[in-house]
C-alpha cells in the first residue's frame, strides 16, 4: 500500500491503510466531552491589498481555567495559504497538521498545487469527517485564508474561507473571525475595515480586533506585556506566507496597548 501512489488524497489513503489514525474515526465513550480538553479561541483574518493577514490570540482554556497561555493557533497550510483553529485544541492541531500533509501529498503526487478553492474543499471534507466527535462536544472549526495564484487581480487575490461544524465552506468578503471572541472581534473589524488596506494596516487592525475580543471574552488572551506573549500574526502574499517576528508583533501590540491607555474606550 505504501509503495503504490493510489490517490492524491492523503486522508483517503490513510482511511484505507490506517483509518484509526484519522481524528474522526476514533471511538469515543457516550456523553459530552467538551469540558475534558483545552479549547482554542479567537482567530481573525483580513484581506488586504496584495494578500491576506491572519492573527490568533495565545490562550487555551479548559472550563474556567487557563490551560495554556502561549498556544499557537495560526499556521501555514502551504506556501501560499494559512489556517487557524478554534475549538478542541488537541484535535484542531492534529487536523491542521493532517491538512498540511494532505496539501503536500497532493502536490507530490500530481506535480501541481491545488487551487485555493480546492484547498478549502479538502479542508471541508476533513472537518466533515470529525462530525461524530463534534456532536459529542469535541468540535473544531478552522479559518482558512490564502493568496490566490489564479486571481485576475493580484491586489484582490487575498481570499478568506470559513466553515461550519458539518464542513460547509463559505467564502467571506473582507474579513472574518472565529472562536468565542469572534463576536467582539468582528464588531471591531466592522467599524474599522476598509477595502484596499495595506498589509501593514491590516496587521495592526487584526491585533486591535484581538485586543477588543480579549477585553470582553474571558477565553481570549490579550497581549501579555509582562510575560512578553503576543498574538501570532501571519501574512500570505505573492511572495508566500510569512510569520511576523516576535519583535515586530511586540511593537504592534505595545502600540495598541499604548493607544488604549490614552483612550481606554476605543
Amino acid at each position: 500500500m505504501f509503495t503504490n501512489a493510489g490517490t492524491s488524497s492523503f486522508t483517503t489513503f490513510l482511511s484505507r491503510v490506517a483509518p484509526e489514525m484519522l481524528p474522526g474515526r476514533r471511538p469515543l465513550p457516550p456523553g459530552m466531552a467538551a469540558d475534558l480538553a483545552p479549547h482554542a479561541t479567537t482567530i481573525v483574518a483580513i484581506s488586504a491589498a496584495g494578500g491576506v493577514v491572519m492573527a490568533g490570540d495565545r490562550r487555551a482554556t479548559m472550563g474556567n481555567l487557563i490551560a495554556q497561555r502561549d498556544i499557537e493557533k495560526v499556521h501555514p497550510a502551504d506556501a501560499y495559504s494559512l489556517v487557524g483553529i478554534a475549538g478542541t485544541a488537541g484535535i484542531g492541531i492534529e487536523l491542521m497538521r493532517l491538512f498540511q500533509v494532505e496539501l503536500e501529498h497532493y502536490e507530490k503526487i500530481e506535480g501541481a498545487m491545488l487551487s485555493l478553492d480546492g484547498k478549502a474543499n479538502r479542508l471541508a471534507s476533513m472537518i466533515r469527517g470529525n462530525l461524530g466527535a463534534a456532536m459529542q462536544g469535541l468540535a473544531v472549526v478552522p479559518l482558512f485564508a490564502g493568496f490566490d495564484l489564479a486571481g485576475a487581480d493580484p491586489e484582490r487575490a487575498g481570499r478568506i474561507f470559513s466553515f461550519d461544524v458539518t464542513g460547509g465552506p463559505y467564502e467571506e468578503t473582507g474579513y472574518d473571525a472565529i472562536g468565542s471572541g469572534s463576536l467582539f472581534a468582528k464588531s471591531a473589524l466592522k467599524k474599522r475595515f476598509r477595502a484596499g488596506l495595506s498589509v501593514d494596516d491590516a496587521t495592526r487592525l487584526a491585533v486591535e480586533a484581538l485586543y477588543d475580543a480579549a477585553d470582553d471574552d474571558t477565553a481570549t488572551g490579550g497581549p501579555d506585556l509582562t510575560r512578553r506573549i503576543y498574538p501570532v500574526v501571519m501574512t500570505a502574499t505573492a511572495e508566500g506566507t510569512r510569520r511576523l517576528t516576535d519583535a515586530e508583533t511586540a511593537a504592534i501590540a505595545e502600540g495598541v496597548v499604548a493607544s488604549r491607555m490614552e483612550n481606554p474606550g476605543g
